[in-house]
């Protein structure tokens, strides 16, 4: 059974992971020495480029001849 293909190429998907882990890695940083709440947003932005990396994950897992159910 063939693998399909995702939606991020290689180059792309490195860079994916290499955001999240920053943003990940930076978020409590930043809340240590922020006397504000802007930490927040690099939360936010960790979980939005982890949503990408999943997605792009379940279309690489699905058959390559699989139909999309929409």
């Amino acid at each position: 059974m063939q693998q399909g293909s995702g939606f991020l190429t290689v180059r792309q998907r490195r860079l994916a992971w290499l955001g999240f882990l920053l943003a990940a890695v930076q978020a409590p940083v930043a809340a240590k020495f922020a006397t504000d709440d802007s930490w927040l947003f690099s939360l936010c932005v960790a979980l939005m480029v982890a949503t990408v990396i999943i997605a792009d994950d379940a279309s690489r897992r699905r058959p390559a001849n699989a139909q999309s159910s929409d």
